[in-house]
């Protein structure tokens, strides 16, 4: 794997930070929210940004998903407060049952 350069440790740290919070926050708020993980092209960001909420079944998923759009604004607003803009918030924060090796 390449070596990450200045920039891109900043924005890893970024983005790392702001999903360690949304992931606290939606622990306490989403019932049967079991992790959050991302995945990210540094070179590509943040167009390439893209956030998942791991749920742990298809009925805590289904019960969860109408809460979707506040949570891309959540993921939006706090990128945003850290002075990057998201263009589509709804392309960078999506509810599924994968985990990030799947």
């Amino acid at each position: 794997m390449k070596k990450l350069s200045a920039v891109q440790i900043k924005q890893q740290t970024l983005v790392l930070n702001i999903a360690d919070k949304l992931e606290e926050q939606g622990r306490t708020e989403l019932p049967g929210m079991l992790q959050c993980w991302f995945d990210v092209q540094y070179h590509l960001f943040p167009g390439s940004l893209l956030m998942c909420f791991q749920f742990e079944s298809e009925q805590v998923l289904a019960a969860a998903e109408p809460e979707l759009l506040k949570w891309q604004k959540r993921l939006s607003g706090a990128m945003l407060k850290k002075g990057v803009i998201l263009k589509d918030m709804r392309k960078h924060l999506v509810f599924t049952l994968k985990g990030p090796d799947e």
